[in-house]
């Protein structure tokens, strides 16, 4: 089955890509490489060919400075605390789900994700492609 990128991913996407059209893409992606293929990973296509994980580059500006992205997180993580669609948070060596009542703890994998952050979904963001409410990303 080929694979698709849950709605949501593709929503959340598209308002990175509309808010900072000159942005880093770099360490963009959606579908697991090798290495993600080896072990369970929301990168992995599901048994209906679903894929529920980004990744954004850190760079928004598409300069080195400012950097926003611990803003974006931030805003993304107080979110995630009622909108179902996002399971958990990567970003600069922490970790947020629900798990730890949306609040960042230290993330232990090898990856600290430092140059971009990691969105993963829940199945209920499959066909949700419904407008993330995010200051930064184009929310009034």
């Amino acid at each position: 089955m080929k694979p698709k990128l849950c709605k949501a991913g593709q929503q959340l996407r598209e308002q990175f890509d509309d808010c900072f059209g000159d942005r880093d893409r770099t360490s963009d992606g959606w579908i697991g490489d090798s290495r993600h293929s080896a072990r369970k990973s929301d990168h992995n296509p599901d048994e209906q060919g679903w894929v529920r994980a980004i990744d954004v580059d850190r760079d928004l500006s598409g300069k080195p400075k400012p950097d926003i992205m611990p803003d974006v997180a931030d805003q993304l993580r107080i979110l995630a605390k009622t909108d179902k669609r996002i399971a958990y948070l990567i970003f600069d060596g922490k970790i947020a789900s629900g798990k730890s009542a949306w609040r960042w703890r230290p993330y232990s994998g090898i990856n600290k994700h430092n140059h971009h952050i990691h969105i993963s979904f829940t199945s209920k963001g499959d066909e949700d492609s419904s407008f993330f409410n995010i200051p930064l990303l184009g929310a009034k």
